[in-house]
């Protein structure tokens, strides 16, 4: 008896961590892709969700995905770079991550790093800059979150023909949490559905000039063409794609960043070096000569880009609690 009751609640386990997920999306938006290796799964997401805040996946445990990426800046961190666990100077501007299942690239620079899996592992073991320091160390995280007991189930669940704790599943359920940043509630998102009441004239007149003047580069849902794009003069220090392709026509170029939450994931560009939208706009070669109230309409209608439930949603937020015990 006592062996069938087992056999019984390892198959509503494996059920549970093996049903497909159910996307929650606005009509109109298709699921993302996910990789046919990394299947998604509540279980999956809610161990994710817990690694996202888990410093112990830093060389000295004071930083964890959520340092830098913080939900009420939409993921951002409001800082023009972020330095690493052993002082080494951030490089580059944090992005935000709302939707980032759709993004075709994912970093400002790198557009060989096509998926979620490929991108976590960066942070977590590059080099250049150092960011969490782990290089090397990918058993001792492993052996960190072994210790756990909840840890051991959580795995279990996210991967019930493996279970396996190391740094490849580390990575896999972090990937499943970031596709879930799922965000299409901002009062324009709301104007397009049909809501004439969603922005106001100003942000309507904003959304013209946006229309006229912007959507070249940031286009369709995600407000980003994906490509790379030379805005600013290149730097001496950061040659941008052409660290990757070695030609010279992409000197400077950068990936055009998506305009979700904008008002919130300053400062801007891909090295933080602008304070403001305002003057992220005016940076913008055909956007120099703007009129003042062009600007401050145009402003006013990417304020309305701000998903507020985003930014406060507890499904993304640090966990309270897991394996039915407080963290």
């Amino acid at each position: 008896m006592l062996g069938r009751l087992m056999l019984a609640g390892a198959a509503l386990t494996l059920t549970a961590a093996t049903e497909p997920w159910r996307w929650t999306l606005p009509t109109g938006v298709q699921a993302p892709h996910v990789p046919a290796d990394n299947l998604m799964s509540a279980a999956k997401v809610e161990l994710g969700r817990r690694l996202f805040y888990d410093a112990d996946l830093s060389a000295d445990g004071t930083m964890a995905c959520a340092t830098c990426h913080e939900q009420h800046r939409a993921f951002a961190d409001g800082n023009a770079t972020h330095g690493g666990v052993h002082g080494d100077p951030g490089r580059r501007n944090v992005p935000g991550l709302a939707n980032v299942a759709w993004m075709r690239t994912l970093t400002w620079g790198n557009p060989r790093l096509t998926s979620l899996e490929l991108q976590a592992v960066v942070p977590v073991t590059g080099k250049t800059p150092v960011e969490m320091g782990m290089a090397g160390q990918e058993a001792e995280i492993a052996r960190r979150l072994a210790r756990d007991a909840c840890y051991r189930t959580m795995f279990t669940r996210a991967f019930p023909d493996e279970g396996t704790i190391d740094f490849a599943h580390v990575v896999r359920a972090l990937a499943a949490f970031e596709r879930s940043l799922v965000s299409f509630d901002s009062p324009y998102d709301a104007w397009t559905r049909g809501d004439r009441t969603a922005l106001s004239p100003d942000a309507l007149k904003g959304a013209a000039l946006f229309r006229r003047s912007c959507s070249s580069c940031h286009s369709g849902p995600l407000l980003s063409d994906g490509g790379f794009h030379k805005i600013l003069p290149p730097s001496a220090t950061d040659p941008g794609l052409r660290e990757i392709t070695s030609r010279p026509s992409d000197l400077g170029r950068f990936r055009t960043p998506s305009l979700r939450n904008v008002e919130i994931t300053g400062p801007y560009f891909h090295d933080g070096s602008t304070k403001t939208m305002a003057d992220a706009v005016r940076r913008h070669p055909r956007m120099s000569a703007i009129a003042t109230s062009d600007l401050a309409a145009l402003t006013t209608f990417m304020t309305g880009l701000t998903d507020r439930k985003f930014t406060r949603d507890e499904r993304f937020s640090l966990p309270g609690e897991a394996c039915g015990k407080r963290l």
